[in-house]
């Protein structure tokens, strides 16, 4: 079977700027038929996301990231439908997500590593699986939760320094006794630095001064608790009261434009690729 496929054509470097042409648009063929075990699905979603950035480079810099290979297709989260099965638990209908999905039109996949998808829990918005009821909205909910320090009555206020993208568009601090979440910092992936990035004297000093925590935080090491979080995520989005943004582009081939002008700042909410409908 003849398919697209999107492959890394370059690498921008370690202290480059991604642009649209580091991806190429090719043709490709995948098997006509499949194995026991397999499902073939068509790609309806693609997720570009700023963690990717790192897996431009051929070194990550983080041990739970693989880098993309030259010319070999890229990956990331996406949503499909499957066309064939020959897997216990999916079949033709049946719409699946996975975070290592291809950037591709048609796909021959394990179906162990597919996660099957209920529409109506997101009121049929299935994109809103790889944004608000996904990765980054577990980030957002979690990332509060866990390490936001809140307390009952307190008078809280939280600030979201990144508001505008697909994590800091849901999640919702610079006080004496305050915490600071560390959970991604888009403006600094396109430098050689390590991450956190240091901080500057002066504001070390401010920190210490102003007893002011600052701690990273990972979804990956809490996926335990993603089965009942996408669930309150999804009541969430039915209730209306979780307002989701999302910036959709069209085309598979646009999918290196749209992740250049994620990284520059030109989405509002989650960077979306529509493949196919």
């Amino acid at each position: 079977m003849i398919i697209q496929r999107v492959v890394l054509n370059s690498r921008p470097g370690k202290n480059g700027v991604p642009v649209a042409e580091n991806f190429r648009l090719e043709q490709g063929t995948i098997a006509d038929t499949i194995q026991a075990g397999q499902v073939c699905v068509r790609t309806l979603y693609l997720s570009v996301d700023p963690y990717m950035r790192c897996r431009m480079n051929e070194d990550t810099g983080s041990d739970y990231l693989l880098p993309w290979q030259l010319s070999k297709v890229a990956d990331g989260g996406g949503i499909g439908v499957v066309e064939e099965s020959k897997h216990d638990n999916l079949a033709k209908g049946d719409f699946v997500t996975s975070f290592n999905w291809p950037w591709q039109t048609v796909a021959i996949l394990d179906g162990s590593l597919l996660q099957k998808l209920v529409p109506q829990l997101v009121n049929g918005h299935l994109s809103y699986f790889l944004g608000a009821a996904g990765i980054t909205g577990l980030t957002a909910l979690l990332g509060i939760k866990e390490k936001g320090h809140v307390a009952v009555g307190a008078n809280q206020t939280m600030v979201v320094s990144g508001a505008a993208g697909a994590c800091g568009s849901l999640a919702g601090q610079m006080n004496r006794n305050s915490h600071i979440i560390l959970c991604g910092q888009i403006s600094q992936y396109n430098k050689d630095v390590p991450y956190p990035p240091p901080l500057p004297p002066d504001i070390e000093k401010i920190q210490k001064e102003r007893n002011i925590t600052r701690e990273r935080f990972l979804v990956l090491n809490y996926m335990h608790k993603q089965e009942a979080s996408v669930l309150q995520l999804c009541q969430w989005i039915q209730e209306g009261k979780l307002k989701v943004r999302e910036t959709i582009v069209e085309g598979l081939a646009n999918i290196g434009a749209a992740f250049q002008s994620m990284m520059n700042g030109g989405n509002i909410g989650k960077q979306i690729v529509l493949v196919s409908k």
